[in-house]
C-alpha cells in the first residue's frame, strides 16, 4: 500500500523543537523559573526565532509554559485537577473546598440561569462570586447563584457585604439537605470580565464547569466556574488518582 500524502508530510522544525525545549523543561528548569530570551534560546538550539516562537506558543498552548507581562516566559506550575463526576455530594464552602470569597450581590441573573433556578425572570438571586488559586497564580473564577428561597433566614444584618456576605449565604445553604448534584464541562473562550480575573486575554481557552446543587426536589443552587484550561485538567472518579509525572520538578496534581 502507498503512503498517503499526509504521512509523508516531514514532521515540521517547531514541532520538533517543542519536544526537545518540553525535555530541557523537565530537566533543567523549576516551576516558575524565567527562561532564556528569544535570542540565547534561538542560538542554544540552532534554529530561527521564528521557529522558537512556534515552539513556545505551542509549550504555552499545552500549559508547559505561561507568559506573563512584565516577567516574562516562566515554567508554569503543574496542572490543577478538577474532580468531575464524583460520588461525594457537598456544598460550596464545605471542609476541604479550595474556593476563597470574594463578594456576593443580590441582582437578576442571566435568563439561562434563572430557567435552571426556576425564578422569576425578574426575581433577584444572591449572586457568589469566588476565586481559585494554584501557586499564587489565579487558575479559576466561580459565579454561585442562590435563590432567596434557599437561604430564608438570611438577613442584610448577617451578610452586608464582601467576603462576610458570601460566609452568611453559604453557612445557610449548608441548613438544607443536600439530596445530590449533577455537573456539566465544556470548552468556551474566556469573556472580558473572566479573563481579567484570570489574568489571560479574552478568547482565551477555558473550562466552564456547571454544577447544579439539589435539595427539597428543586436546584437550590447553581453554580458556573470558569477554569483555565491552559493550567487545569480534569479527574474523574472518586479520587482522579491518575498521575502524570513530567520530571523530577514538574508533577501534575
Amino acid at each position: 500500500m502507498g503512503t498517503t500524502q499526509l504521512e509523508s508530510v516531514p514532521e515540521p522544525k517547531y514541532w520538533h523543537l517543542k519536544t526537545v525545549l518540553s525535555e530541557a523543561l523537565d530537566s533543567e528548569f523549576s516551576v516558575g523559573e524565567i527562561l532564556p530570551n528569544e535570542r540565547d534560546l534561538a542560538a542554544r538550539f540552532g534554529v530561527a526565532r521564528a521557529t522558537l516562537r512556534q515552539a513556545l506558543e505551542q509549550l504555552e498552548l499545552e500549559g508547559r509554559l505561561q507568559r506573563r507581562r512584565g516577567v516574562g516566559t516562566t515554567v508554569a506550575p503543574p496542572r490543577m485537577g478538577v474532580a468531575v463526576g464524583t460520588d461525594q455530594d457537598a456544598w460550596p464552602g464545605a471542609p476541604g473546598d479550595a474556593w476563597q470569597p470574594i463578594d456576593c450581590t443580590l441582582a437578576v441573573p442571566p435568563a439561562a440561569v434563572a430557567a435552571a433556578l426556576e425564578t422569576g425572570a425578574e426575581e433577584p438571586v444572591h449572586i457568589v462570586r469566588r476565586s481559585r488559586v494554584s501557586h499564587g497564580q489565579p487558575v479559576a473564577a466561580e459565579l454561585l447563584y442562590v435563590p432567596a428561597a434557599s437561604v430564608p433566614e438570611l438577613t442584610a444584618i448577617d451578610a452586608p457585604s464582601g467576603a462576610p456576605c458570601v460566609r452568611a449565604v453559604l453557612r445557610e445553604l449548608h441548613r438544607l439537605e443536600l439530596e445530590g448534584q449533577d455537573r456539566a464541562v465544556e470548552l468556551g473562550s474566556a469573556r472580558a470580565d473572566d479573563a481579567k480575573e484570570l489574568d489571560r486575554l479574552p478568547g482565551a481557552p477555558v473550562l466552564v464547569v456547571t454544577t447544579r446543587f439539589l435539595a427539597a426536589g428543586r436546584t437550590a443552587a447553581l453554580s458556573v466556574a470558569t477554569y483555565r484550561a491552559d493550567t487545569c485538567r480534569l479527574t474523574f472518579g472518586d479520587t482522579g488518582g491518575v498521575e502524570i509525572h513530567h520530571g523530577p520538578e514538574r508533577q501534575a496534581s
